[in-house]
C-alpha cells in the first residue's frame, strides 16, 4: 500500500485549520483521517475511527486533558472539525477500574465528557482510544488484514505475518469489554505499533499523526504482501463469461425485484426500495464460482457491515431460466429469503430481547453472469451496499485463497446487528413522501424540468432527467446534477427513449413516476403552415409522450405497485391562441393520450394526470418572446407575464409544486390542474 504523507500538503492543512483557529496537532488529525478515510481498502462508509490526545482549559481555566475522537457514523474521507468532537478524557480512562460498564452508562459518560453537548455521539470504540496511552490512535478495517483475519488459524497466521509488532485482541463485540481487553493484551507488550481485532480489523498508534499513519501503512503493506503470494483462486480462475442473455432481460426482470422487495401498508400506499447495480469481471467472475453459495453465506467480513448488507446475500440464479421461470424464480428466492431471516431472528432474539425485527428484505442480491444488487430506501444506501459487497469480494476472495474464509458466529452477528448502538446509525434516513420512487423528468434540465427536479428531491425521490440540449445539461445547476442521473434522450426517437429507459432499469432497477414535460412551441396560420412543422411539433408534443408512457407502463405493469403519469399539456390545449395552432393541436392530442391512459390503467392503480400552464418563463416562453408580446400589446414585460386574474406572474415552481401535488393525490385521476394565475377561458369547467 502507497504512503501518501505528502509534507506539502501537511503544511497546507496546517495552514488552513491554522486560519480557523483549530490547532496544528488537530490539523494533522484531520490530515491522516482524510488518509485513511480516502482508501477504499482501508476504511468504507462510516467505519473505522480516529482519535488525538490533547489538553484544553475548562471554564474554571484548569488545564485538562481532553481526546478528540470520531463521532459516530463520520465518514473519514470527508470529515471536518465537529466531527471529531472532544471529551475529558480522565472520566474515561477511570472505567478501567470498573469490572462492568453496560452500553447505556457507556454512552452516557462518553456524553457527559463532551466538551460541547451539541457534539456528535463519540465512536462507540473511544474507550479503546482512551486507554492506549498514544497522542494519536487510528483503527481501519483494511481488507488485506481481514483476508488474514477471517480465518480458522488466524491467530497463527498473525504472528507469522506480523511477529512481535502487533498485540492479537480476541473478537469481542466493540464497548466496554473489547477496550479492557484490548488494553490488557496492550499492556502485555507496550512496544507493539499495532493491535489486530481479530474478525474487525487494526489499530495502529504513535506520538505523531505521521507515525501512526506511517504504522498503519506498514501493517496493511505486510498483510497485502503475504496475501500477493498465493494465486486468487476465486477471481483469477476461468470463468464463465457474462451472461449476454440475462443482461438483455435486465429491463424486465429488475423492476420484478424491486416488486418482490415492496411492501403495501395498511392505507394501501406502498413501501418501495431502490436497487444499485455494480459489475465489472472481477465480480463476473466472483459470481460465476461453482463454490459461491458455501463462501458468501458465511457471514460479513466484520461486524461493521451486517446493519448496511444484512449477514448474508441473497444468490438468484437466473442463468437457465426463461419466460415465467424468471418471475417464478424471483419470486420463490425473495420470499424464501425473508422467510430464513424472520427464523434468524425469532433463534437468536434471545440475546437481544428488546429488540424488534427490521424489515426481513436483502440488502444484496447476487445474480451470476450478471453483477451484484445493492438495495435501499434511497440510492445512497443502495449504493454504500454495493460498495461493501465490491470490498467483500476483494476480502472473501483473497481469504478463500489463502486458506478459509470464516466469519463469527451468528450469535455475534446477529448481536451486531441488532445493537442498539448500531441501529442508531440508520435512524438518519427518515422516508419522505417520495423515498424509495423513481423519477423520470422529460425536458428535464430545462426551467420547469429543473424546478420540478427540486421538488422531488427535496421530497425524498430518486430522480432521473432526460434531456436532449447539450446547453442545457452543461448549465444544469451543481446541486441537482450531482443528485440527479442525467441522460442524453431525443424523446422524439422511440429507439433513443427505449435505450434510456433499459438505462433507467440498469441504474435504479426501474421507474414509478414519469413527468412527460419536454415539448416546445412551433407557430404558423393553421391554413398555411407546412406540413413539416405540423410533424415537427406532433413528434415531440404528441409522439414523444407516448413513446415515454410506453415505455413507463411497461415498468409500471411489471412491478404492479402503481404508478403515476404526469404531463405538461399547456393552456394551449384548451384555449388556443392565433398561430399556434401547430403547437396547440397535439397539445390537446395529449390531453386526451393522458385521459385514455386514466381510462385503460386505472383499475392496476396507474394514475394519469395533467398541468395546463400558460406563461412560464421557460425555453418556450423566452425573454424575447416576452419582449415581441408585450411590445404588441403595448404592455411592460411584468404586466404581459403577470396579465391573469390574480394579477401576479406564475413560476416554474408554481409548475414543479403542481405535479409534485397530482403525484401525491391517491385518488385523483384524469385530472387537469390549471395552474395560470386565472384565465377563465382556458378553464375545462
Amino acid at each position: 500500500m502507497k504512503n501518501k504523507w505528502n509534507s506539502i500538503e501537511e503544511k497546507k492543512y496546517i495552514k488552513k485549520y491554522k486560519n480557523n483557529h483549530i490547532p496544528q496537532d488537530l490539523a494533522l488529525r484531520i490530515y491522516t483521517t482524510h488518509l485513511l478515510g480516502r482508501e477504499k481498502t482501508l476504511v468504507l462508509h462510516g467505519g473505522g475511527n480516529t482519535s488525538l490526545k490533547t489538553t484544553s482549559k475548562n471554564i474554571f481555566n484548569k488545564k485538562i486533558d481532553i481526546m478528540h475522537i470520531k463521532g459516530s457514523g463520520w465518514d473519514m474521507g470527508s470529515i471536518e472539525y465537529p466531527g471529531l468532537p472532544a471529551v475529558e478524557l480522565n472520566p474515561l480512562r477511570a472505567t478501567l477500574n470498573l469490572k462492568k460498564l453496560n452500553d447505556f452508562d457507556m454512552v452516557n459518560l462518553q456524553r457527559k465528557c463532551l466538551l460541547n453537548s451539541s457534539s456528535p455521539n463519540p465512536s462507540v470504540e473511544t474507550l479503546l482510544h482512551a486507554f492506549l496511552p498514544h497522542t494519536y490512535v487510528d483503527h481501519t478495517h483494511a481488507s488485506a488484514i481481514l483476508s488474514l483475519i477471517d480465518q480458522p488459524n488466524n491467530i497463527k497466521i498473525c504472528q507469522d505475518a506480523f511477529g512481535d509488532n502487533v498485540g492479537i485482541v480476541p473478537y469481542v463485540i466493540p464497548g466496554f469489554e473489547l477496550a479492557k481487553i484490548a488494553y490488557k493484551v496492550y499492556t502485555q507488550n507496550p512496544k507493539v505499533i499495532g493491535l489486530i481485532l481479530l474478525k474487525h480489523g487494526i489499530f495502529t498508534f504513535g506520538n505523531s499523526a505521521k507515525e501512526s499513519y506511517d504504522r498503519m501503512i506498514k501493517l496493511v503493506s505486510i498483510a497485502e504482501k503475504k496475501l500477493q503470494k498465493i494465486p486468487n483462486k476465486i477471481i483469477t480462475r476461468r470463468a464463465l463469461k457474462k451472461n449476454l442473455t440475462i443482461e438483455k432481460k435486465s429491463n424486465l426482470f429488475l423492476p420484478l425485484i424491486r416488486k418482490y422487495l415492496f411492501h403495501k401498508e395498511e392505507d394501501g400506499s406502498y413501501t418501495k426500495w431502490i436497487l444499485n447495480i455494480r459489475t465489472n469481471k472481477n465480480i463476473i467472475k466472483y459470481l460465476n464460482h461453482p463454490k459461491l453459495e458455501k463462501f458468501t453465506q458465511r457471514g460479513p467480513i466484520t461486524p461493521d457491515h451486517v446493519i448496511r448488507i444484512k449477514p448474508k446475500p441473497l444468490i438468484i440464479d437466473l442463468r437457465k431460466k426463461t419466460g415465467k421461470q424468471i418471475e417464478i424464480t424471483i419470486k420463490n428466492n425473495i420470499q424464501k429469503f425473508k422467510s430464513e431471516y424472520k427464523k434468524y431472528f425469532l433463534r437468536n432474539k434471545k440475546y437481544l430481547p428488546n429488540s424488534k425485527e427490521s424489515d426481513p428484505n436483502p440488502r444484496l442480491v447476487f445474480i451470476p453472469g450478471f453483477a451484484i444488487i445493492g438495495i435501499g430506501r434511497t440510492l445512497k444506501e443502495a449504493s454504500i451496499a454495493s460498495d461493501l459487497a465490491e470490498c467483500t469480494v476483494d476480502v472473501i476472495s483473497k481469504a478463500e485463497s489463502f486458506g478459509k474464509f470464516q466469519s463469527i458466529n451468528e450469535k455475534e452477528v446477529f448481536k451486531v446487528e441488532y445493537w442498539p448502538l448500531e441501529q442508531d446509525k440508520l435512524k438518519g434516513t427518515i422516508r419522505q413522501p417520495f423515498t424509495g420512487n423513481i423519477v423520470v423528468i422529460s425536458g428535464g434540465c430545462g426551467a420547469i424540468g429543473l424546478a420540478t427536479a427540486r421538488e422531488f428531491l427535496n421530497e425524498g425521490a430518486e430522480v432521473i432527467l432526460l434531456e436532449n440540449n447539450l446547453l442545457n445539461i452543461k448549465n444544469t445547476p451543481q446541486e441537482i446534477a450531482k443528485n440527479a442521473k442525467i441522460i442524453r434522450c431525443d424523446v422524439t426517437n422511440i429507439l433513443d427513449v427505449q435505450k434510456s429507459f433499459e438505462q433507467i432499469c440498469l441504474t435504479y432497477g426501474g421507474m414509478d413516476i414519469l413527468v412527460s414535460n419536454a415539448g416546445a412551441a412551433w407557430q404558423g396560420n393553421i391554413g398555411t403552415v407546412s406540413d413539416e412543422i405540423i410533424k415537427e411539433s406532433f413528434d415531440l408534443n404528441f409522439y414523444a409522450h407516448q413513446y415515454l408512457s410506453q415505455e413507463s407502463i411497461k415498468i409500471l405493469l411489471t412491478q404492479k405497485t402503481e404508478g403515476v403519469l404526469l404531463y405538461n399539456i399547456s393552456k394551449q390545449s384548451v384555449n388556443p391562441g392565433n398561430n399556434f395552432g401547430p403547437y396547440g393541436i397535439p397539445k390537446a392530442s395529449t390531453l386526451f393520450l393522458m385521459r385514455q391512459y386514466t381510462l385503460e390503467y386505472g383499475k392496476y392503480g396507474i394514475r394519469a394526470n395533467g398541468v395546463n400552464a400558460d406563461r412560464i418563463r421557460s425555453g418556450i416562453v423566452t425573454d424575447k418572446m416576452i419582449t415581441s408580446r408585450a411590445m404588441s400589446r403595448g404592455v411592460s414585460k411584468k404586466k404581459y407575464m403577470s396579465d391573469n386574474l390574480l394579477e401576479k406572474e406564475v413560476l416554474a415552481e408554481d409548475v414543479a409544486k403542481g405535479f409534485v401535488a397530482l403525484a401525491k393525490a391517491k385518488k385523483t385521476t384524469g385530472d387537469v390542474l390549471t395552474i395560470d394565475g386565472g384565465n377563465i377561458a382556458a378553464a375545462l369547467r
